[in-house]
């Protein structure tokens, strides 16, 4: 016997389906093809919650110096083909590297795709020898934070020299690999 609710229900199962579908997405080494991507999609979201600051300059005006040549790594999400997301590992020494400027683009956003970033640049690390991974994040980046918690990253107090970096980092974070 047929419901009246049951083109609802067809409905429902319908928008469930498709909220569950995650579009096949593309992680990318680093390509100097990619090179403006990773400023653009980095300053989208620093721009959009805080100020650019010297570091953040740094890095994404000259990646190939500040992040591959020191032994690091970039990535890139590509969804269709189209670059929506990306994602830095900085290597601080042989045991010790931090994932940093992960952006995803608002359109791209909930895909899975910055887990699937972060995924990548854990893989990388331990492949590397890392034995801590860390990062520096805001509190109002709760989607970000709940994202790395999922992860396996923990709370840690950094040194008061390590705060210095960004004014906008007040949440601390790191992974033994």
């Amino acid at each position: 016997m047929s419901s009246l609710l049951d083109p609802v229900r067809r409905g429902i199962a319908h928008a469930s389906e498709e909220t569950r579908s995650v579009d096949p997405v593309e992680i990318l080494e680093y390509d100097p093809r990619f090179r403006d991507h990773f400023r653009l999609l980095n300053l989208e979201w620093i721009e959009r919650f805080f100020q650019i600051e010297p570091p953040d300059r740094e890095i994404l005006e000259d990646p190939e110096t500040h992040v591959l040549k020191r032994g690091g790594h970039i990535f890139f999400a590509r969804l269709g083909e189209e670059i929506v997301g990306t994602c830095a590992l900085l290597k601080h020494d042989d045991r010790t590297f931090e994932l940093a400027k992960m952006g995803v683009t608002p359109s791209a956003q909930g895909k899975q795709i910055g887990r699937r970033l972060a995924e990548e640049t854990i893989r990388q690390a331990r492949s590397a020898g890392a034995s801590v991974l860390f990062l520096e994040t805001n509190s109002r980046l709760l989607a970000a934070i709940r994202l790395y918690e999922s992860l396996g990253f923990m709370y840690f107090n950094p040194p008061p020299s390590h705060k210095e970096r960004y004014a906008r980092a007040d949440v601390f974070m790191r992974m033994e690999l």
